[in-house]
């Protein structure tokens, strides 16, 4: 990746809302967990392995941010981030794809929200970043 490049995205990242920044990081958690998808069906172990922790290190950033004293909606998505997290150790373990694609779909499912929020077309989740 160019100097130039990597700069523009860490301005992006930078200057981006909260909401924008959970968009951010749905998108990377799904990407990484497509390439864990993909290393496991070729059987690529060690690349399985790298893509799976970096989609939980996302999925525990999410967990971070939530504020648990906002209400229902921020428990219940901490549920859902810590459930997450409890699969993704499982798949990683079995190096299993069912289960990863089964995290990747709910997080494909957020993001739609997600992305609805960012557009102005939703009300703000109550608690979350």
């Amino acid at each position: 990746m160019s100097y130039a490049y990597a700069r523009y995205r860490q301005v992006g990242v930078e200057t981006a809302s909260p909401v924008d920044l959970v968009v951010l990081l749905y998108r990377g958690a799904i990407r990484f967990l497509t390439e864990a998808e993909q290393a496991i069906h070729q059987h690529d172990v060690p690349q399985a392995h790298d893509r799976l922790l970096r989609a939980q290190a996302i999925i525990a950033e999410l967990m971070g941010s939530l504020n648990l004293d906002a209400g229902e909606i921020a428990v219940n998505l901490g549920r859902l981030y810590d459930y997450m997290q409890r699969r993704l150790i499982e798949a990683n373990v079995r190096k299993d794809a069912r289960i990863v694609d089964e995290v990747r779909c709910l997080l494909e499912e957020l993001l739609s929200a997600w992305e609805a929020i960012a557009r102005g077309e939703a009300p703000v989740l109550a608690g979350a970043r």
